[in-house]
């Protein structure tokens, strides 16, 4: 839903912001609720950093709304980045441990 609403977004269709908004909402929710219940410091710093880039997400829903220019890109981009980098990072850290 996140992916549609923003893609569709650029098209100026009225419902892309509510679609983009409830599906970082979701997926914000399900990166906060996954817990990581070991003991390695450097999986929680990463999951720490994750749950920052799915907030991020979520802000680029709230600056969709409110901002009508493309402020929102640059929070999508952020957490975008976030996320692509603890989802790579993650598995290494298992694998060492």
């Amino acid at each position: 839903m996140a992916l549609l609403g923003a893609a569709v977004f650029i098209t100026g269709w009225t419902p892309a912001p509510y679609i983009y908004t409830i599906g970082a909402c979701m997926f914000a929710l399900a990166q906060i609720n996954l817990p990581y219940h070991g003991s390695n410091k450097n999986i929680k710093r990463l999951r720490r950093q994750q749950i920052l880039g799915a907030l991020f997400l979520v802000v680029a829903g709230a600056l969709m709304f409110f901002m009508h220019n493309n402020e929102w890109v640059m929070a999508l981009s952020i957490g975008s980045f976030i996320q692509l980098y603890t989802a790579f990072r993650i598995p290494q850290e298992r694998k060492i441990f």
